[in-house]
């Protein structure tokens, strides 16, 4: 079951039905539930991709009581909604739960697994990240990750996606996938927002962003691996080469001093990074992470800030220096003591044999 009939839950919807899964997709209201059936192509959010004759469409009013997946397509904004409402509509107790959203989930700024874990349990919930430009994916394939602190959970979920032809990793830190997809949708506005004013300038935003989220992502047991694998790194080159890409449109926008109230609108659908670099910002300083360029971008964002203010920030941070180790690895405590004992003994064994001897 996918609940979303956006772009990338159309797109996750046909795959799955392509992997051999009976897939149904919910759509929020049942005219447009009416309209995909009728269509079978999703001409708002995804246009020229026909649906599978075997790919079930309804409204979610329909409910969730033959699900044994739940895939939420939904915004990081709704999320918070539309988990509280998945035992309304008859969420099995076996279902497993996989979120879809790169972004937070307010007020807070709480990535999704962390947030469907404490409702659902650890062993029922994953999140899906990975470069996946949603046309691309269901045309040319994808480098996706799954990751559950359930093995089983993720190699079930990948195991679909590549019978469908899409390479998908197995990870077991969702966290770290989560938090390296909301790093890259902030990496990707700020880059476009600083873009015309070179490239090093819009590298370095994108550089910065990354550390400041990583710094708080390791304070959560993230592993580095996650932001500088597919579901960070590859899937930030991903969206800035990307001509349609929404987070970088975003930032091209807000450097034209287009109100953000008004991106969406422009853009043709929702931009996660809009919501989501206000929530990170707010969730690195309440967890003591300095992130100076997060919070300018906030501020660009919310117009307290002006562009050429934005870049200065960009240009000057300095990031904290690094944590230099030590030359030689650290000797644990009582080192000394034992060798010493050690030495005693071997000598006491060593006089014992020599008056055997004689």
């Amino acid at each position: 079951m996918v609940i979303g009939a956006g772009s990338f839950g159309t797109a996750v919807a046909v795959l799955l039905a392509r992997g051999g899964l009976r897939t149904t997709l919910q759509t929020r209201t049942t005219e447009q539930a009416t309209q995909l059936a009728s269509d079978r192509e999703n001409r708002v959010y995804l246009p020229g991709v026909e649906l599978p004759r075997e790919l079930r469409i309804e409204s979610a009013e329909a409910g969730l009581a033959r699900a044994d997946y739940v895939f939420l397509g939904v915004p990081s904004t709704q999320l918070g909604t539309a988990i509280n409402t998945l035992e309304q509509h008859g969420l099995p107790g076996r279902a497993a739960v996989i979120s879809l959203a790169k972004g937070l989930v307010p007020p807070d700024g709480t990535p999704p697994t962390k947030l469907l874990a404490a409702k659902f349990g650890t062993t029922r919930t994953a999140c899906v990240g990975g470069p996946a430009h949603a046309r691309e994916m269901v045309s040319d394939g994808a480098g996706l990750v799954a990751a559950s602190t359930e093995e089983s959970l993720a190699t079930a979920i990948a195991g679909v996606f590549i019978r469908a032809g899409v390479v998908c990793e197995e990870s077991n830190d969702p966290i770290g996938v989560e938090l390296a997809g909301a790093a890259k949708n902030a990496a990707a506005l700020a880059s476009g927002a600083t873009e015309r004013q070179g490239l090093n300038a819009a590298g370095a935003a994108a550089g910065h962003i990354f550390a400041e989220v990583y710094r708080w992502a390791e304070q959560q047991g993230a592993r580095p691996e996650s932001m500088i694998g597919l579901a960070g790194t590859g899937d930030l080159v991903a969206t800035a080469l990307a001509p349609q890409s929404r987070n970088r449109r975003a930032g091209e926008l807000l450097a034209e001093g287009v109100p953000a109230a008004e991106i969406p609108e422009r853009v043709g659908q929702a931009v996660e990074a809009l919501e989501t670099v206000p929530l990170l910002a707010n969730a690195l300083h309440a967890s003591g992470i300095e992130a100076p360029v997060t919070t300018a971008l906030a501020r660009l964002i919310s117009n307290e800030l002006p562009l050429d203010e934005w870049v200065a920030v960009v240009r000057a941070t300095v990031p904290p220096p690094a944590r230099w180790r030590p030359q030689r690895p650290q000797v644990r405590p009582g080192f000394w003591l034992r060798f010493r004992e050690r030495i005693r003994t071997w000598f006491a064994r060593f006089r014992t044999n020599e008056e055997d001897r004689h």
